[in-house]
């Protein structure tokens, strides 16, 4: 049985998640932990009962270890030059979303990962949640025909009380709203609707409510989507909402509609209302609605026996690319074309 190397970048709460990820796989081994300090990879070892050698500097690690795998689990600003020191190391990628947060960086890093040829992998965790995996198996199945609008939305207060909060309301660490969280909802679209945008033009505003008041770019934004074909989307993503989470899928096709979890289908003969598929939501609250087993496990496939990940950085850059377009729509009031 082939043991794959497992190294972990980064100590915040999703380090940890992929750290269990590593320990559950029977081919791979967590052998080492990078934090900003020594301090900060130590608590979330003992946190999660696990061993593994510590650094507080990835180009050492990097050298001294020689890992098959690095989870990129640090602040989003972070990523672009970690994922390119990586990839001319030769190391395989779990990359944290967003992978980049502006259009130079992510081309740095494609050059980076097509001159190295390690395969990456984007943590869209979503594209393991049950219904997530069960809404494509029904599009591959013809379910509801041909998509003419999708919309996929995400909502979820992020304040005071995450950590994460901290540097995520700096627009040089955070970014804006859709890259910042939102993006899964611009993921999950593009991967439902199967068609290239082409225009985006979006909107952004701010609750007035206190806790928030320190995100330096506006919270809430809301995107539409024009695709190649005709075909429209739209995305909300508000960071500042008061409610629990919610993450809406709605797809209205030519032979029915998948509304999250409810189904109307020309499959469905005599069907006179929607059916609903008993399963796990991505805002369900159930501890497997943010499967970093599944999402490591298929890097681990795919390294084993030569496969291509999806998504990996590349099926992910017209998705941070639709975003670039979004975020300067909304700044500017234009619509604006993405660039291929």
């Amino acid at each position: 049985m082939k043991e794959l190397k497992a190294a972990v970048v980064g100590t915040g709460w999703v380090s940890g998640e992929h750290m269990a990820a590593y320990q559950a796989n029977p081919h791979t081994r967590l052998v080492a932990v990078c934090g900003r300090t020594r301090e900060s990879a130590e608590r979330k070892l003992r946190e999660y009962g696990f061993e593994a050698k510590i650094y507080t500097e990835l180009e050492e690690m990097l050298r001294r270890e020689k890992p098959d795998i690095l989870s990129i689990c640090t602040p989003n600003h972070l990523h672009a030059s970690q994922t390119i020191l990586s990839a001319r190391a030769g190391v395989n990628l779990i990359i944290e979303k967003p992978v980049a947060l502006t259009e130079e960086e992510l081309s740095a890093m494609l050059k980076a990962v097509r001159e190295s040829s390690v395969k990456t992998l984007v943590s869209f965790v979503l594209h393991w949640n049950p219904l997530l995996m069960i809404i494509d198996a029904l599009l591959k199945d013809n379910a509801i025909g041909k998509i003419y609008y999708g919309e996929v939305d995400y909502y979820h207060g992020i304040g005071p009380w995450y950590k994460q909060y901290w540097w995520n309301i700096k627009k040089e660490i955070g970014g804006s709203s859709l890259l910042s969280a939102g993006c899964h909802a611009v993921d999950a679209l593009l991967w439902f609707m199967k068609e290239k945008p082409v225009e985006v033009f979006a909107y952004s505003t701010r609750s007035a409510n206190a806790s928030f008041d320190r995100y330096e770019y506006d919270p809430t934004s809301v995107t539409l989507i024009r695709f190649e074909n005709g075909s429209i989307g739209k995305v909300t993503s508000s960071l500042d909402c008061k409610t629990p989470y919610i993450f809406n899928i709605g797809l209205f096709g030519s032979l029915g509609t998948i509304r999250n979890n409810q189904l109307f289908s020309h499959k469905l003969t005599g069907q006179t209302g929607y059916a609903t598929i008993p399963t796990i939501l991505p805002d369900s609250g159930d501890v497997t609605h943010h499967p970093f087993e599944g999402e490591v496990n298929h890097l681990v496939d795919c390294l084993l026996n030569n496969r291509k990940p999806f998504p990996d950085i590349e099926d992910t850059s017209l998705t941070h690319r639709l975003i670039f377009a979004a975020d300067t729509a909304a700044a500017t009031g234009k619509p604006q074309k993405i660039s291929p």
